[in-house]
Order: structure tokens, then C-alpha cells, then sequence
């Protein structure tokens, strides 16, 4: 895995509802990333208060340590708190305001389908909309910092229900084991959240699946907000 120079200035910004989604949902894809020589920033919007298993402390104490582990920064960002996040034009404006600060290429959101923790979908909406926002000059609230158009969109599944049925995912190949010595490290690391269920074994389940239907042994997926474009058809398929 050795990136070109072009490739390393694509950075990642990040965005999670809860403590342990970024690392549960696409991990392995940060991984992949940061250990290939580019930046990656969390933003975390809650700290799980409303969570079952672990009290807020915990769970920032845990997201840090992961986040660490993924070779990524991380900030967190009060909302509406965990269990309460609510479609709101100012929550999109503040989500736009981090986009112009860290001037990503690349965003990843969960998903919009309805059928996951409402958190999730609902973050999933108010990031598309700050991408949209963050790149528009006129915006008052954030004329302080120079509007920003991202490169892509893509949104991840935290379970299997949150992938947009019928939609054809693009597949990340995470299988280099110390891609996936990594992740798993990472998920380990939201330790409070084992006791109800084996998320990590979940989760490498799932990513095996999805690796097998595509020939390699783990990859996991994720759904472009918009068509991808390719300078041509070899493009497409060259590494």
C-alpha cells in the first residue's frame, strides 16, 4: 500500500452519532486510509448517555482510545444529545462549519434509511445538507471561513438494515491483516458495549460476507451520495 503523492492529500472527515459508530461502521475503511498515509477527523455527536451499557466518560474515553488505535483525530460535537438528535437547519449549519475548518475531500455519514437508531439516519441528513450548505458563499452563519465543495459523500451501514436496499455498495478491501488487526483493535476498544452482544464478531462477520462477494476476505461497504465519476473506463479498475 504505498499512496501516491496526489492520493495522500485526500483527507477524511468523519461523522458519528454515538461513540462507537464510526468504528463499528466503516473502521475498517479508516484504517485502510490512515495506514496508507492520509488524515482522517471523527466527529462524534453525542456521548452515548442514553446508551444501555457505559456512562458518558466511558464511552469518550473509549471513543479516544479507538480513535487513537485508527491513526485518526477526534472531536465531539453537543446536538441535541444521545436519543434526541432532531432535523434541525442549525445543526446542518454547525455540521457545515466543521466541513469549511477541516476542508475534506472525502465525508462519511451513516446511512438515511429509516430503519436503524433514529440518530443515525437523521445525522446521516443533516451531513448531506451541511455538505450542500458548506458550499455556498452566501450563507451568513459562515462567512468567517471560505465555502468548501467536497469531493464525495459516501454514507455506512452500522448493521445490516441500514444498507439502502437495492443499492449497489462500492466494497473497500480492508483484508491486509494488520488493516484488520487494527479495526478489530479499535472495536475492542468500546468495551462497555460488549456486554449485551459480540459487536466485533458481528461486525467481521459482516465485512466477510461482503469480502466473499467480492472475492477478497473482508471489505466493507459504502453508498456514494452521487454517481461516481471516472476519467474512463480503465480507470475504473486500475489500483
Amino acid at each position: 500500500m504505498k499512496p501516491t503523492p496526489k492520493s495522500k492529500n485526500i483527507p477524511l472527515l468523519v461523522f458519528g452519532a454515538h461513540p462507537d459508530d464510526i468504528e463499528f461502521g466503516c473502521g475498517g475503511v479508516i484504517a485502510r486510509e490512515t495506514r496508507a498515509g492520509r488524515a482522517a477527523h471523527f466527529v462524534v455527536c453525542s456521548r452515548g448517555e442514553a446508551g444501555t451499557n457505559g456512562t458518558p466518560q466511558q464511552r469518550v474515553a473509549e471513543a479516544e482510545r479507538a480513535a487513537k488505535i485508527l491513526g485518526a483525530t477526534l472531536e465531539f460535537l453537543e446536538l441535541d444529545g444521545d436519543a434526541h438528535l432532531e432535523l434541525r437547519n442549525a445543526h446542518a449549519i454547525k455540521l457545515a462549519r466543521i466541513i469549511r475548518r477541516v476542508r475534506p475531500a472525502v465525508v462519511l455519514a451513516p446511512t438515511v434509511e429509516p430503519n436503524q437508531h433514529p440518530d443515525h439516519w437523521r445525522l446521516g441528513q443533516l451531513v448531506r445538507d451541511a455538505c450542500r450548505l458548506a458550499r455556498y458563499g452566501g450563507v451568513g452563519e459562515l462567512r468567517k471561513l471560505a465555502p468548501h465543495a467536497i469531493k464525495q459523500l459516501f454514507f455506512y451501514a452500522v448493521t445490516p438494515d441500514a444498507e439502502p436496499a437495492g443499492a449497489l455498495p462500492v466494497l473497500i478491501d480492508i483484508s491486509p491483516p494488520e488493516i484488520v488487526k487494527a479495526w478489530t483493535a479499535a472495536m475492542e476498544a468500546h468495551a462497555s458495549q460488549m456486554k449485551t452482544r459480540d459487536y466485533v464478531e458481528f461486525q467481521l462477520a459482516r465485512a466477510k460476507v461482503h469480502g466473499m462477494s467480492a472475492g477478497v476476505k473482508y471489505a466493507q461497504p459504502l453508498f456514494p451520495n452521487e454517481a461516481l465519476v471516472f476519467e474512463s473506463v480503465a480507470a475504473s479498475v486500475l489500483r
